[in-house]
């Protein structure tokens, strides 16, 4: 069964323009052709990127931001309570009004102070400023070391500059030695944000996230399979452009150098804007869909790498929205709001609250209470001024 599934899988039909069959693309001593067997040493390569990345956040980063000035803050820790633990582990961490009027009754506590712990029991689970500094580093240095990579790989193939070239021969373009460390150092990459998401920082687009991760993946296997490297490499280089100045503006927002931060995102923004919405559609859409059907005509690769573009481009879109949103609020406020994206800890701003109603009580009881003693003191001074001793010891009031 599985050797059936086999050979339905890597029929040439799917992976190959019509006219083509894989007995087209054997290997000489001379020219070598992408193998679909190559992919698997994309798996212990992001083991290694994971190594990597743990040593260099623990020997750099961490240092790093200790030197610049990023603290973890504060956080009251949950009381040990088993009703509660085990309600926020197996139900829901946010109850609602109703559950904590329960929990409360089980425990025996005010709902105040049951809302107070979940709510102190979810800071617990989010990540520190120092964590979210040490990833936002680590992605930073790879996507510079993987943007300049591409263009040192890309800047002499002609491809890079006149985008019809994609299709020149294809599918019968060799592999050089270059692209396929390129490809392999970028399918690493991405598989070893696969194996880090459940401790990686989770925002609110983490759903958009695992789609973004999955769809590059296939993008980059498939792509890399039916022989689509160069229009490939046009997409990598293109991400890379834009997330070289995402990461910056997120270090320098955990380092509170606000009008830095403020500065890199405009330019994170442009750059997104132009590299994603206006560069990728003409330069990878445009050219996958209009420009190869001068070559071959349509067939299953066609369609399906098409739609992976698309699922891509759809992503783009969200996040353009979200960032344009920022640009808007920044432009009207003079000051760039929080990531909308990000999972911000929750303020014991009820703590607080009750806090200063507590004083403010505590501060009308005392000046009651000195009030009150001052009108003792004086209505007792002006009675005891009206009053006059007699002789015989007797008072007599005025």
């Amino acid at each position: 069964m599985a050797r059936a599934l086999n050979e339905w899988l890597w029929q040439h039909e799917f992976w190959l323009p019509p006219g083509i069959t894989w007995e087209d693309m054997k290997e000489s001593e001379d020219i070598h052709y992408p193998q679909p067997r190559d992919l698997l040493l994309s798996i212990p390569f992001a083991l290694i990127l994971v190594v990597i990345r743990y040593i260099f956040e623990r020997a750099i980063a961490l240092p790093l931001g200790a030197k610049l000035g990023v603290r973890d803050k504060q956080r009251p820790n949950a009381q040990p309570n088993p009703i509660l633990e085990t309600f926020y582990s197996t139900h829901c961490k946010n109850p609602k009004e109703s559950e904590l009027i329960s929990l409360a009754k089980q425990c025996d506590l005010p709902v105040r102070k049951v809302e107070r712990w979940f709510r102190r029991r979810r800071n617990t689970d989010r990540p520190s400023l120092s964590k979210k500094f040490c990833e936002a580093c680590w992605r930073f240095t790879f996507y510079v070391i993987a943007f300049f990579t591409g263009l040192a790989v890309l800047h002499d193939k002609p491809w890079f500059w006149d985008h019809r070239e994609c299709w020149t021969g294809y599918p019968q373009q060799p592999l050089q030695p270059s692209l396929f460390w390129y490809y392999m150092l970028e399918l690493s990459f991405y598989w070893s944000l696969v194996f880090t998401l459940p401790c990686d920082v989770k925002r609110k687009d983490f759903k958009e996230q695992i789609v973004h991760h999955a769809a590059t993946i296939f993008l980059i296997s498939f792509s890399y399979c039916a022989n689509y490297i160069r229009i490939g490499t046009l997409v990598l280089v293109i991400h890379d452009a834009s997330d070289c100045f995402l990461e910056p503006t997120k270090i320098f927002n955990y380092m509170k150098w606000k009008k830095t931060c403020d500065s890199l995102f405009m330019i994170f923004a442009a750059v997104f804007l132009i590299s994603r919405l206006i560069i990728f559609p003409y330069t990878v859409l445009y050219n996958t869909y209009y420009y190869s059907m001068e070559i071959f005509q349509p067939f299953f690769g066609y369609y399906f790498v098409n739609a992976l573009l698309i699922t891509l481009q759809l992503l783009h879109i969200f996040w353009s929205c979200l960032i344009i949103h920022m640009v808007y609020k920044f432009i009207l406020q003079g000051t760039m709001e929080k990531d909308m994206r990000s999972d911000t800890e929750e303020s014991d701003k009820d703590e607080e609250r009750e806090k200063i109603v507590e004083k403010e009580k505590n501060g009308i009881t005392c000046f009651s209470n000195v009030t009150s003693s001052n009108y003792i003191q004086r209505n007792g001074s002006e009675t005891l001024t009206n009053r006059a001793h007699l002789s015989n010891g007797h008072v007599k009031e005025r």
